[in-house]
């Protein structure tokens, strides 16, 4: 035995790795990276209505909430201490059309939702995205010519979006359309609006994913949308691509920037915090989710060790911070330690 060991410490030059893990004190002390409820971001869903609280089938745990609703599920979240909320509507079919044209009513939902917020919780920030696709009758996150996403004409169009988004209260636009030079005229436009203030985050690298299923659902796209995403999302198979769509956004000056999906795409959240310095966050997305909620239900993960896992994971990649899903769940097993 002690031959064994001498051997042992011989060839490992006497470094044990094991010494720093061989209780919970010491792992505790030499411990990396750690989340706290500082990094979440919750992302909830909007509809019409009072009083409605209605669950989203693909994603289960999560609803669709209306304003009044969403204003109490938004205190809780900022009595928990999440920094921010990112809000998504899901507006009536009959008043979504070919351009989108819903996301200039300054009353829309998403600005109603906005607004209530800040007249009501005071301690939480409120992240918009000026994204066409909740507002269109094809699902395309732009205006549709034909069958081309006509790139200019939808950034003009974001642009006003994000204005009343600002004027009606938002903390940051988080723009996720990958239109050219969205970041560039959102910045002039909310400057010129008397908005210097208010931050963007970029959607730096949006990827044409599989991972998006469940969150179409949960807007009512699904059977809407019109052929594919690809000709304005980034292929997977690009990382140098990324990270030039990634500087082309820190140059037009945003604020901050994220990755989407997260999980699939760590080593893009790596590779933008060392390249840009900013900071750097990941949308851990709807099939991202529900994979891990499916998993739990069926007994074949641990559902709650796998989320924090998960979440964790992000910190290790260099993010600032997550958009969850999971952000009240994970908020609460963060309080009790």
């Amino acid at each position: 035995m002690n031959d064994k060991t001498h051997l042992v410490d011989h060839i490992t030059g006497h470094r044990r790795m094991r010494r720093n893990r061989k209780a919970d004190w010491t792992r505790r002390l030499v411990r990396e990276n750690q989340l706290t409820v500082d990094d979440l971001i919750w992302p909830v869903f909007i509809v019409p209505g009072t009083n409605i609280i209605e669950p989203i089938p693909a994603m289960p745990g999560v609803n669709r909430m209306s304003v009044d609703r969403f204003v109490e599920a938004a205190r809780e979240a900022a009595d928990l201490g999440i920094p921010a909320i990112a809000t998504f509507p899901n507006i009536e079919m009959d008043l979504r059309d070919e351009t989108g044209s819903q996301s200039l009513e300054a009353n829309n939902l998403i600005n109603q939702a906005t607004a209530a917020i800040k007249r009501s919780v005071g301690n939480i920030g409120v992240i918009t995205d000026v994204a066409l696709d909740p507002f269109t009758s094809h699902g395309h996150d732009g205006i549709l010519r034909g069958d081309d996403i006509v790139n200019d004409e939808t950034v003009d169009q974001v642009v006003k979006a994000a204005i009343m988004q600002a004027d009606a209260g938002a903390d940051i636009i988080s723009p996720s359309e990958m239109m050219d030079g969205r970041i560039g005229a959102i910045r002039r436009g909310l400057d010129a609006a008397g908005h210097q203030n208010v931050g963007i985050m970029a959607y730096a690298t949006k990827f044409s994913s599989g991972f998006y299923g469940p969150y179409r659902e949960a807007i009512c796209t699904s059977g809407l949308l019109k052929g594919d995403k690809n000709s304005y999302y980034i292929n997977p198979a690009n990382g140098m691509e990324a990270m030039r769509d990634a500087a082309l956004d820190v140059e037009e000056g945003a604020d901050m920037l994220m990755v989407k999906p997260g999980l699939p795409y760590l080593d893009i959240c790596w590779r933008l915090k060392e390249a840009f310095s900013l900071p750097t966050f990941a949308y851990q997305v709807s099939g991202e989710y529900t994979q891990i909620k499916a998993a739990a239900m069926n007994g074949w993960i641990d559902g709650d060790r796998v989320m924090m896992e998960t979440l964790l994971c992000f910190k290790r990649a260099g993010c600032d911070g997550i958009l969850t899903y999971f952000a009240i769940e994970a908020a609460k097993k963060l309080a009790k330690g």
